[in-house]
């Protein structure tokens, strides 16, 4: 079923005198459970198309539409209710409050929605999580006590605190070396498979575009090639 569709889009940014075309009449749609890459170099339009992905920004023309709605026209109150309740996301630098351990970053978003776990709920829900990113000996940890790719498993688990549908990640290996980075998106593999959550991710990572199943590459704002792969069955 096919939870995000973007339609002909186009993202304009003024610069100066002149304007940047980021995005240039992109279409393409993303099913439930996808795990997908959205590749190219640096200026390509990536994050341009997460952020659109995400309602952190609006296209200047065209339509993304997520489980049939139109973002565009949506009320801030709609869109806060979006990215809390469908969204989740993991950036490539964190973003980690670093006077809360793993178990109180985890827990932090469920803090913020209107929706209330009951305490033990919420805590056996957080443990699972961390036990799933491998960090269960360091959920008393502070994030200047953790490692790179350990601060990048905390915030992959905290994208998952509230259950969404859809979790979207820039980046998320640019500031790990590369061993670490693979298993960063093996681990989120592994979590789309379990969970069926849709993950979109950005990279011009090469080595590391083999994993996802769906793969877009961009160049200069426009789609150069797409391609599936068949998920085998287990």
């Amino acid at each position: 079923m096919s939870i995000i569709q973007l339609t002909d889009v186009t993202k304009d940014y003024p610069l100066g005198k002149t304007t940047v075309h980021a995005v240039k009449g992109v279409t393409f749609e993303i099913i439930e459970g996808d795990f997908i890459s959205i590749a190219g170099p640096s200026g390509s339009g990536k994050s341009t198309i997460l952020n659109l992905i995400g309602c952190i920004d609006t296209p200047t023309e065209g339509m993304v539409t997520i489980n049939g709605e139109t973002t565009s026209g949506l009320k801030d109150r709609e869109i806060t209710r979006l990215r809390h309740n469908v969204l989740g996301f993991i950036f490539q630098s964190f973003n980690l409050i670093p006077v809360l351990n793993v178990f109180e970053n985890i827990e932090f978003p469920l803090l913020l929605g209107e929706e209330r776990m009951g305490k033990k709920e919420k805590g056996e829900w957080i443990d699972y999580l961390v036990e799933e990113v491998g960090l269960t000996e360091w959920k008393k940890h502070r994030p200047n006590e953790l490692s790179g790719g350990q601060r990048q498993r905390v915030a992959i688990a905290r994208a998952l605190a509230t259950r969404p549908q859809i979790v979207l990640a820039d980046e998320p290996t640019a500031n790990l070396d590369s061993t670490t980075g693979e298993s960063i998106i093996e681990l989120m593999k592994k979590i789309n498979r379990e969970m069926n959550t849709t993950f979109i991710f950005s990279t011009h990572d090469m080595s590391i575009i083999h994993i996802a199943d769906h793969i877009i590459q961009l160049r200069d704002g426009l789609i150069i090639s797409e391609e599936r792969r068949e998920i085998p069955v287990s």
